[in-house]
């Protein structure tokens, strides 16, 4: 994939930027989309409401069996009372960003 991925490699493993929307229908990534400053994030929805971090044990869960990685090794590092979130995803950092392309997640625009 090109630069244009909100995934890089890290120490230990690969941080992603992420936006939350929290009180959705279901729980399900959705994708890429561009923020209005040019950022790319990796979009997901939850069911949950946010509220004491029940979004955000949510969004854990939803990445960890969408990307098949266990629970323990994925955190929200910063923004965890924001919907722009990044989150660390503690492993090999090629694995995982081999798993992240792999998923051919569209771009929403």
């Amino acid at each position: 994939m090109t630069q244009d991925v909100p995934w890089r490699a890290a120490d230990g493993g690969v941080r992603i930027a992420l936006r939350l929307t929290p009180k959705a229908s279901r729980d399900q990534l959705d994708g890429l989309n561009v923020l209005s400053d040019g950022r790319v994030v990796l979009v997901a929805r939850v069911r949950a409401i946010p509220d004491k971090g029940a979004a955000n044990k949510a969004l854990e869960k939803l990445l960890s069996k969408t990307l098949k990685v266990p629970s323990r090794d994925v955190s929200i590092e910063a923004g965890h009372t924001a919907r722009l979130k990044t989150v660390f995803l503690r492993g090999d950092e090629k694995d995982l960003i081999q798993v992240l392309e792999a998923l051919a997640l569209p771009r929403l625009g």
